[in-house]
């Protein structure tokens, strides 16, 4: 069965490239705990380098949530170990804090969906795992469009949040705001205090007061 909202995670057991050496990595190892599992397409290309950068730059931000940053690609573990040797002023990914892992068989890619046959590559997929084993959020994006690291850290904290108290978390959420206790009379009393406003209108109003009449 391909992976899904609520559904047990595909376990998997594939080569990676780990701190610069050969490793063999399974999802049981991170058991106990959340993972960001996200799918590149090809090394030695323009995006895929920009995504797994950002997330290796912001590792720490996702250790404090508990939570391991695992990519996969297509590729062999031999490519995606040479292109940690190319330096990043020379179009490689130099050294890297995220575990790179190779699915050059296909099997882990189906397995999640995201194996895309014509080509021969794993769409940009993204799978939020919780420390049960249990995939709570799934985005797939086309080729050409990355991911964001702030949005992905979000939904984390959101689902930890749930997972602490029980509270739903309405539109725009952000750690700190107020949540929704599931109960419909306290949520009709408390529904006016939501702000269900965009975390950006701010910069929208000021975009709006700089504009010509």
């Amino acid at each position: 069965m391909v992976a899904h909202v609520k559904g047990k995670a595909p376990n998997f057991k594939k080569i990676a490239v780990v701190d610069g050496i050969f490793e063999e990595i399974s999802l049981s190892q991170y058991e106990g705990h959340y993972v960001v599992l996200a799918f590149v397409p090809n090394a030695f290309t323009y995006v895929c380098p920009t995504e797994i950068i950002a997330f290796s730059e912001a590792v720490d931000e996702f250790h404090k949530l508990d939570c391991q940053v695992l990519f996969v690609s297509t590729d062999s573990h031999f490519c995606l170990s040479a292109w940690t040797d190319v330096s990043r002023e020379e179009g490689g990914l130099g050294e890297v804090k995220v575990p790179l892992i190779s699915d050059s068989n296909h099997t882990m890619s189906r397995d999640y969906g995201v194996y895309f046959a014509e080509e021969g590559i794993a769409l940009r997929g993204l799978f939020i795992i919780d420390p049960q084993g249990i995939i709570k959020h799934i985005t797939v994006n086309d080729t050409p469009v990355g991911r964001n690291v702030e949005e992905t850290l979000r939904i984390i904290e959101a689902f930890q949040s749930n997972d602490k108290d029980g509270r739903l978390l309405p539109c725009n959420w952000h750690p700190g705001d107020q949540a929704i206790m599931p109960d419909f009379d306290q949520f009709k009393k408390s529904f006016d205090e939501l702000d269900l406003q965009d975390h950006c209108s701010e910069n929208d109003d000021d975009n709006k007061s700089s504009s010509p009449e």
